[in-house]
């Protein structure tokens, strides 16, 4: 049975890098994930009252280079979405690169077979903006206030999960079923957090 959900991102975030690196290996693994990976900028919440919107706003490009990247491979080059996402969020919180420039960029997706020529390009007329965009309004129905959250049967859910994966992609293909499946079935549970971290 295929589970279907959307998973809303912005590679700056270490949570959503923990719960997106638990998705990708269960991916390409085969896990039976229908997923829609749904660009949300956390710089939107953060911004004056007086300024434009942060998708609209060049003075925030490089703030947003990353997750218009993203987008921009998403939607033009799928084959290699899921490789060039794991890899700028392990660049991002492992390697700690800003990703803040092209060739900050380039570095890190050049292994990957990514066109980054189109890939720049696309992001230079700034249509993945504009997706950016669509993409926070859509999620603001949700009253959305972070990433990751998941959108599972018309019910948003943000999860923060402290763990990365092993390698292990069954494990991974587990837990995220599991948290799926507890959305779909107990939308009654609104807050369900431990009081203390892991040890």
């Amino acid at each position: 049975m295929t589970t279907t959900f959307s998973l809303s991102f912005d590679y700056r975030c270490p949570f959503a890098n923990i719960i997106h690196q638990h998705v990708v290996l269960a991916l390409q693994a085969g896990a039976p994930f229908d997923v829609t990976f749904v660009p949300w900028t956390l710089s939107q919440g953060y911004k004056d009252d007086a300024d434009p919107d942060v998708w609209d706003d060049e003075r925030k490009d490089a703030e947003l280079l990353s997750l218009a990247v993203g987008v921009s491979v998403r939607d033009q080059q799928p084959e290699h979405f899921l490789a060039a996402h794991d890899a700028l969020f392990r660049a991002r919180h492992v390697d700690g690169v800003r990703l803040v420039t092209n060739d900050e960029i380039a570095s890190v997706l050049a292994p990957f077979g990514v066109d980054l020529d189109a890939v720049f390009a696309d992001v230079a007329s700034r249509r993945p903006h504009a997706v950016i965009g669509d993409s926070y309004r859509a999620m603001s129905v949700y009253d959305a206030f972070g990433v990751p959250t998941f959108v599972v049967n018309n019910d948003a859910t943000f999860v923060r999960y402290m763990t990365p994966p092993t390698g292990d992609a069954s494990a991974s293909t587990t837990l995220i079923t599991s948290l799926v499946t507890m959305m779909a079935e107990q939308p009654a549970l609104n807050e369900f957090k431990h009081t203390r971290l892991p040890a």
